[in-house]
């Protein structure tokens, strides 16, 4: 499956996800853009909460090179509070209705709410992004009648106790049995297959150990059949391997993560800074297989 660290995908047959009337043919690593229109998210809460802001940030993002563009209205940081679901609606669905109709690449809606996945797609929104993997109640029935690629994310817990001393035996095993559970269920209640992308979750109820071993045999997740999407953007672990570097100062450390994730053979990079991400996956993209 690999060859000098660089995962191959000659003979796998190329994705191609149907966004509600967009496409993303996933020949090579993908860039999806993080617009967090919240007031608490980790990295950039508060900056893009206003249908202005968010048009204008979406933007600079699609002419960075984005491919799809990532809209959530819910913090999921560790210690996050949940939202309810009029305030989350309130927060999305005026800038879905916005980008839809100004941006030439697909929308992803960041939510595990079913009412927000259907608003969001009646909006305009082309996949669903679901950190729980569509297990909150009627998640699964709404994924399914809506026909939208899905992203099936692994957490151990909830935002409010993730990070509370998580444990694992072999977390890349244990990670990957969760992930084809989740598939086999989705499958089982009638989404397409090839509408199907696994997220091992980075930082989501996993301590710095786990998350480098993830990141270290992320091509293993390969072997689940499954497109990767891999959100290492900023995070918490990207910090403690910089010596403690603050939320802005993980630029660095982000792209080179984005990096190791694109040659282990993720198909999406989820990143908060565009630009600088597109320009090294410029690099690695001939080297991939």
């Amino acid at each position: 499956m690999t060859q000098g660290g660089i995962a191959r995908r000659s003979g796998i047959p190329t994705p191609t996800l149907l966004c509600g009337d967009k496409r993303l043919i996933l020949d090579s690593p993908r860039v999806m853009g993080v617009l967090n229109v919240t007031p608490d998210s980790f990295s950039d809460g508060g900056r893009y909460d206003t249908v202005d802001a968010a048009r204008a940030q979406a933007a600079r993002m699609v002419e960075a090179g984005a491919d799809l563009v990532d809209v959530g209205g819910e913090s999921t940081r560790p210690g996050a509070k949940a939202v309810p679901a009029a305030e989350e609606r309130a927060r999305v669905i005026p800038v879905i209705e916005s980008l839809a109709r100004e941006i030439p690449v697909p929308l992803s809606i960041d939510t595990s709410k079913p009412e927000i996945m259907r608003a969001a797609a009646e909006s305009g929104a082309g996949m669903i992004n679901d950190v729980r993997a569509l297990g909150a109640p009627g998640a699964l029935e709404t994924a399914a009648s809506l026909g939208l690629p899905v992203c099936l994310m692994h957490m151990r817990g909830d935002p409010r106790t993730m990070q509370s001393d998580p444990v694992y035996q072999d977390v890349v095993v244990e990670v990957r049995r969760f992930l084809a559970d989740r598939i086999e269920s989705c499958v089982q209640a009638g989404i397409d297959r090839r509408q199907i992308i696994v997220d091992p979750g980075f930082g989501f109820g996993k301590a710095l150990q786990h998350n480098i071993e993830l990141l270290r045999r992320l091509d293993d997740f390969l072997e689940l059949g499954f497109p990767v999407l891999a959100g290492l953007s900023r995070k918490s672990m990207i910090g403690a391997l910089l010596g403690g570097a603050a939320v802005g100062e993980r630029l660095y450390g982000s792209i080179s993560a984005a990096v190791v994730a694109a040659m282990k053979g993720a198909s999406i990079v989820r990143v908060h800074d565009v630009g600088p991400t597109v320009a090294a996956l410029a690099i690695v993209r001939p080297l991939l297989g």
